[in-house]
């Protein structure tokens, strides 16, 4: 593929909102994860961003008033990105710069909340409650044009948890197509009966913190969280500082089972051959790969038989999940922002939580970050049903 650049991005998890308190977060060693506080008794540790519960959206914006888009705006007024789309408007026109989101679940939260406020089994949902503003999962790219003030191409997808990584590859194939010049990527997914107690069904939610590729892990930690990258084929005349390419993606869809990955990750190993031969690189060029690492016993065993396969034993690798939780369908996007700090920063993160790692597994894991040249990255992000995708992530020359 032709390469994109990531000019600008910004991020908001459990670990803080913005770009600097989330590598502080990551390079301390100190995760965001919490027993959890959701309505309820399920006994679960969550990342939860305590400043969505009084952050509500300007009273312009009062029909889209959910937690889902609550998380959106705030993460937009991080790290200058709202200046840097305004410059991005300038530079290409509105209407030349797409939109193209991702999240799971939406603003679900709200129609939960909806169905409760019901007096019997039967009546009708109260007169305030919006779907189209909220749950409809299109509520966030109609809220996203409204802040950001373009109007080119806009798509919301859903793709279980391999979602926001996705958004890296519909925006590429729609600029490849000529449709945009630029656009807008990324996408939010937050906290909700539905998602915490599904999982806990599936018998995957960990009652502690989750454990990536730890001898003992036990299952997954919910977290939310959001992120947003602005993608280019051609740059401004000069790259702003920490200004990545997009180097390569890949994805696959094994359709082994509807919520259990291949065992021998025959889909993960697809996606990031994929991802490897649309970049025109072999595994020795990547440096770093910040796996998906769930914390699941089939998952994580799944994923490490792909990478060995792959890469063999030696190349440095870790699940950011200890710090954030899983964050479903913004996992991608919050994992490939890790990715531009790994490269910014020249340094590998390591995991929190995990103590003794499986002897089972042979990845190179690391429990501590570590220091050193990171060019590239490879961040993958795999879903329930066999949605995979993988992202390269390259320093500019």
């Amino acid at each position: 593929m032709q390469p994109l650049y990531l000019t600008h991005y910004t991020i908001a998890t459990s670990l803080g909102a913005g770009l600097d308190a989330t590598f502080l977060q990551l390079s301390s060693g100190r995760t965001g994860l919490m027993p959890q506080t959701y309505p309820g008794e399920l006994a679960t540790w969550t990342g939860r961003i305590g400043a969505l519960d009084t952050s509500p959206l300007h009273e312009s914006l009062a029909a889209f008033e959910c937690r889902n888009n609550r998380l959106a705006a705030l993460t937009l007024a991080q790290d200058g990105f709202m200046d840097a789309v305004a410059d991005l408007r300038e530079r290409h026109g509105p209407e030349r710069i797409g939109v193209f989101l991702g999240t799971s679940t939406s603003g679900i939260e709200n129609s939960e909340s909806a169905y409760r406020r019901r007096t019997a089994v039967g009546d009708p949902l109260p007169a305030d409650f919006r779907y189209a503003e909220t749950h409809n999962i299109y509520s966030l790219g109609r809220l996203m044009q409204r802040l950001l003030d373009v109007s080119g191409p806009s798509v919301v997808a859903s793709a279980a948890c391999a979602t926001t990584a996705k958004t890296f590859g519909n925006a590429a194939r729609m600029i490849e197509a000529g449709f945009c010049d630029a656009a807008i990527v990324g996408g939010a997914d937050t906290l909700c009966a539905t998602t915490i107690y599904g999982f806990q069904s599936l018998g995957l939610v960990s009652p502690t913190a989750c454990r990536p590729f730890d001898k003992t892990r036990d299952g997954i930690s919910i977290g939310e969280g959001a992120g947003f990258a602005i993608v280019e084929k051609a740059p401004p005349a000069s790259l702003p500082s920490g200004a990545v390419m997009l180097r390569g993606f890949g994805e696959s869809s094994d359709a082994y089972h509807m919520s259990t990955p291949h065992p021998e990750g025959r889909g993960a190993q697809l996606a990031m051959e994929r991802a490897l031969a649309s970049a025109g690189l072999q595994p020795k060029d990547i440096d770093y790969v910040n796996v998906h690492g769930t914390a699941t016993q089939v998952g994580d065993a799944a994923e490490d038989r792909a990478l060995v396969e792959l890469f063999g034993k030696d190349k440095p690798c870790s699940s950011t999940k200890g710090y954030t939780g899983h964050t479903l369908g913004s996992a991608g996007i919050i994992e490939a922002i890790i990715a531009t700090l790994a490269i910014q920063h020249n340094f590998m993160p390591g995991t929190a939580n995990t103590q003794e790692l499986d002897p089972a597994l042979q990845s190179h894991y690391l429990l501590r970050g570590e220091r050193g040249p990171v060019r590239r990255v490879l961040s993958n992000s795999f879903g329930f049903g066999g949605s995979n995708c993988s992202l390269i992530l390259e320093r500019p020359s």
